[in-house]
């Protein structure tokens, strides 16, 4: 084992799938707002397990603490959120924006050098038009602390919880441009990945739901024409985590089967 400590927050199927690709020669942490399964130390990985609220600062903060307590946390990868499906808007902001804000703040501190991390954001992000150029600037210079209070980010946790949804993922791909070069300073990395719809309890909820039709169209246009895969999301999860995505910081890498592509292209129809 290189003693280097794997921190893997959200332990769904994603969350899971990346921490079995990823940990093998690290102690992985493995963090969840319940209780987190045993399946990977009865796998024999070395693992240790926290609840945290990635909605709560001090939680968040206290995950950090503990994982830099374990050794050198060279990887990070964040996971947890909420769907539209699953929650009301302030609830999905509260999770996939300010949670995912809060992760950044807390293990940009204690990530070492030659580090790397990974947010699990959303193709609704990039299904929207982007954010107005004032939202995003205003977001990329707050503080976490301090990010609930914008106009734009209450005006979304206000209002309908898939727009809610759509303007977090957009947000947290501004979060991590905005961290890139602070990260940078500390030698250190920090990338997203926007999923497309996978096959994960998650996302048959919310093809399942009201939305579900026209989710499944996106999928049959799309050019790989299926669902994701949890290890498709953990795949590319370990290649930005590795030496060979050295020169990458600071992107949002779609990994959605191509459905953006054909959307933004016309072929949807």
């Amino acid at each position: 084992m290189s003693g280097n400590v794997l921190v893997v927050i959200g332990a769904g199927g994603m969350g899971m799938a990346i921490a079995r690709r990823c940990g093998k020669d690290s102690l992985v942490m493995l963090a969840d707002i319940g209780e987190v399964s045993s399946a990977l130390a009865d796998e024999a990985y070395d693992v240790r397990t926290q609840q945290v609220d990635v909605s709560d600062l001090i939680s968040v903060a206290a995950l950090a603490k503990a994982a830099a307590e374990l050794g050198p946390v060279q990887s990070v990868v964040h996971t947890a959120g909420l769907s539209p499906m699953q929650s009301p808007a302030d609830r999905v902001i509260a999770v996939d924006l300010l949670g995912t804000a809060h992760v950044i703040d807390a293990f940009g501190p204690v990530i070492v050098a030659g580090g790397a991390a990974v947010v699990i954001s959303s193709m609704a992000g990039h299904l929207t038009g982007g954010l107005p150029a004032a939202d995003e600037a205003a977001i990329a210079a707050a503080d976490a602390a301090d990010l609930a209070a914008l106009p734009c980010v209450r005006a979304a946790a206000a209002g309908d919880p898939g727009l809610a949804y759509a303007f977090a993922k957009a947000a947290v791909s501004a979060l991590v441009r905005a961290a890139a070069q602070p990260w940078g300073r500390r030698g250190a990395r920090i990338n997203a990945i926007s999923p497309g719809v996978i096959d994960t309890s998650m996302g048959k909820a919310e093809l399942d739901g009201p939305s579900g039709g026209f989710m499944r169209t996106m999928v049959e246009v799309s050019g790989a024409g299926r669902l994701g895969t949890p290890d498709d999301i953990a795949a590319a999860t370990e290649f930005l985590l590795s030496p060979n995505a050295a020169f990458i910081t600071g992107a949002d890498l779609l990994v959605d089967g191509g459905v953006v592509a054909a959307v933004r292209s016309g072929q949807l129809g």
